[in-house]
């Protein structure tokens, strides 16, 4: 039984045949094999186009300011995992990859939805931010890419992406918009409420023409980078088993929760 949508069954990204790999229309070997960075690379296989100076620059930026933050959740799985099976390093990826959700991976792909749709909101609609981001508190609806438990009250990845687009002047519509959104939220919020990494991300690859359809790819792709880290240390100074350990003695069991 055939589920979906039928259509035309191509795909544009990649051929081989015995002689040759074909890359987005370039020879691997000889066109890109020496000639892109890793991060060339994942820009033309994502787009289908070799990056700008700028949008090179500040992929890289992003990479890396989003892809380490310490023993969150996913990175202490991936380490539990790879100490109950030290041959199963993909597994032990994948186990850390499955737990990124928003709370931990941030809100990349929610946040940029949030700009595309406010900046259609005032552009087309006639509608003003302060409006915008006053009826957002009174629902009790949260801004996507707004507040952090830690960077307090400032986070310092998400100032130092934006002053980077200010002094390369790629700065647009969206950077732009995204100043606008926090000082809107600075006056209107009833307590502090920082812009965070999660929300300068999207600002600055919209502005470089990034696909909004995979902007969630930047932080798993940095958070992939950061799991094989901690693995690799896992492997020659092991915690797996002493942060499971900790996890046992840290809850308490309560009997009167137990179904009668």
């Amino acid at each position: 039984m055939k589920i979906g949508k039928a259509g035309k069954a191509t795909t544009s990204i990649s051929t081989a045949t015995p002689e040759a790999i074909t890359v987005r229309n370039f020879d691997l070997v000889n066109d890109l094999m020496g000639q892109l960075s890793f991060t060339e690379y994942f820009y033309l296989l994502t787009t289908g186009r070799r990056p700008t100076s700028d949008q090179t620059f500040f992929l890289d930026l992003l990479l890396v300011s989003i892809a380490e933050h310490g023993l969150v959740p996913t990175n202490q799985t991936a380490r539990m995992t790879y100490a109950a099976d030290p041959d199963f390093l993909q597994g032990a990826v994948a186990a850390g990859l499955l737990g990124c959700g928003k709370v931990i991976l941030g809100t990349t792909e929610i946040a940029g939805a949030f700009l595309l749709e406010t900046h259609r909101r005032i552009d087309d609609g006639g509608e003003d931010l302060d409006s915008i981001v006053s009826q957002m508190q009174e629902e009790g609806r949260r801004i996507p890419g707004f507040g952090h438990p830690l960077h307090k009250p400032v986070d310092p990845r998400a100032q130092r992406i934006l002053s980077l687009a200010d002094e390369r002047g790629i700065a647009g519509t969206y950077v732009s918009l995204a100043r606008d959104i926090e000082e809107a939220v600075t006056r209107l919020w009833p307590k502090p409420l920082p812009m965070n990494v999660s929300f300068a991300i999207p600002a600055v690859l919209l502005d470089l023409d990034f696909p909004v359809a995979v902007l969630k790819a930047i932080p798993i792709l940095a958070r992939t980078a950061s799991l094989l880290a901690h693995l690799a240390e896992e492997s020659e100074t092991p915690i797996g088993f002493t942060l499971a350990h900790h996890a046992e003695m840290g809850i308490t069991f309560d009997p009167k929760g137990s179904a009668e």
